[in-house]
Order: C-alpha cells, then structure tokens, then sequence
C-alpha cells in the first residue's frame, strides 16, 4: 500500500529495520533529525522518511551516516538487507544495487513506461494486466519496491544520478488501465521533467522510419569508476551485460536514439498535446 498523502510505499520489515537500527545510531551520537540531516546532505524530511522505513536508503547516504554516525560498519550491514526487496525480481535485484552507485543510466522503453517513472495507478494496471495476476500481497510488494527505487530521481543526493529516457510514444497512446490512468501519468511525467533537472524524458514518435532500437528495450549505466554497463530484460529474464564491445554497441545505437528522438522540449509539449486530448 502506499501512502495517500506521501505517495510513499508502507514499511517492510528489512525497511523498518534499517530505520530503528538509523534511529538509534543517531540518538546516540546526540542528534535531532533537524541537526543531522545538513550533515549529511539531505532534507530532515529525507531522514524521517528512512527512519520510518518508508524510504530506500541511497548508498551515499549511508556512508555519509556511518561517518557522522560513527556507526562502526552496522548501518552498511543493515542497508545490505534493506535493498533486497521482496518486491524486485531476483534476476534484477544485481541492477537495482549497481542503480543506487551510477552516476549516469540511460532507459529506452519500447513495452512500457519505466518504473523510475510510473504512478501507483499504472504500475498496478500493468501488474494486472500480465498473466499470471499476481496475489494483493505480490501487488504490494512490488509497488512498494518501485517507489522506494524512485528515490534515486531525487536530486538531494550528494551526488544526483543523471538521467536520459527514451519512450515510444505508443506505450502512452496504448492508454493502459484507463484514460484516467494516462492523465495521471501524463501529469506525473510532466512534473518530474518540471521538478528534476537531473532527468531528461525523450519520445520516440509514432512515426520514425530509421529507428536504431528495433532490437528492443536497453538500459546503460555509469559507474563512479566511469566504467558502463548494461542490461536487458525479456519475458520473466534479464541479463547483466559487461562485455566491453557489446557495451560499445549498444551505446552506439542509444546515441542514435537521442537523435532520432523527440528532443525534450518537443517532448513536453507533445505530452501537453496529448494530456489536453484525453
């Protein structure tokens, strides 16, 4: 479940867990929420999220607090717990944790609108709608675990990841769950380019006759050590990629993409265009 005025997911327990083991550190090092959030770069807001286990704990943030915190390597070990979420598939959990340290990622989405950037209403209708449903606790879980990965948008963090998204204008005119759903994840999509000037949204328009994507979905990611990486995903599987040239391929082709794409001008007023339609 998610919270209706936060739009956060509820607790787990690895979650709450790092949250009282964070409390506690804190209270005995002496420090209000307010006094230890500027220590470490973030808002109080931000602080009282985590304590309360309702938000991801970025790794920077971590190894800030265990400095301030003096934590003696206990908050490290609980965050290896707290990113392991029951509701991330087990062939993506390795991506999610290499997410949390890049400094760049780079999205091209040609089934579906990324889950960095989904509203509840959509992710829930895209759980739905693929065979087999899974049960109200699944559902939960996995929402919960999307939006606890959206705290890496947050341009808070010590060091804000930068984005680029490349979206087929079809997943949006597909209008899944609802034209009230769309309208919502149209406004969403609309604020996040608003408010994060860390994140860059592209579509890719209807009608495109060279296009370099047409092998499928990509994700690219940047290492601290400026070293890339890449990721694929298909029916229920996923794969690590780490193979230089293979690497230098796909950066080629999402380089191509950018181009061939929408710019994000032209973006924002396509979704304004389309958003007026519904």
């Amino acid at each position: 479940m998610t919270n209706s005025t936060t739009n956060e997911p509820e607790p787990s327990d690895s979650l709450k867990t790092f949250g009282l083991v964070h409390k506690a550190c804190r209270k005995r090092a002496g420090l209000t929420q307010e006094e230890f959030a500027p220590l470490v770069g973030y808002q109080p807001s931000t602080v009282a999220s985590i304590e309360q286990g309702r938000r991801l704990p970025p790794r920077a943030y971590v190894e800030r607090a265990e400095e301030v915190l003096d934590a003696f390597g206990v908050l490290r070990a609980a965050a290896k717990y707290a990113t392991r979420q029951p509701g991330l598939a087990s062939w993506f959990r390795e991506w999610a944790e290499l997410e949390e340290q890049a400094i760049s990622l780079y999205t091209y989405e040609c089934r579906l609108v990324p889950g960095l950037l989904q509203t509840d209403g959509y992710a829930r209708a895209v759980m739905w709608n693929v065979p087999q449903r899974p049960t109200d606790e699944q559902v939960e879980q996995r929402v919960a675990a999307r939006f606890a990965r959206q705290e890496l948008l947050s341009t808070g963090r010590e060091r804000p990841t930068a984005f680029n998204f490349i979206i087929e204008q079809a997943v949006l005119e597909r209008h899944t769950g609802s034209e009230e759903v769309t309208r919502v994840l149209i406004d969403h999509l609309l604020e996040v380019n608003e408010r994060h000037w860390n994140v860059e949204i592209q579509l890719m328009p209807l009608r495109q006759p060279v296009h370099a994507g047409l092998d499928g979905p990509m994700r690219l990611l940047e290492t601290p050590e400026n070293e890339w990486l890449a990721y694929a995903e298909g029916q229920r599987t996923g794969h690590l990629i780490s193979d230089r040239k293979a690497i230098s391929v796909l950066q080629q082709r999402y380089a191509k993409m950018r181009s061939q794409a929408l710019t994000p001008e032209d973006t924002v007023s396509l979704l304004r265009e389309m958003r007026g339609a519904l």
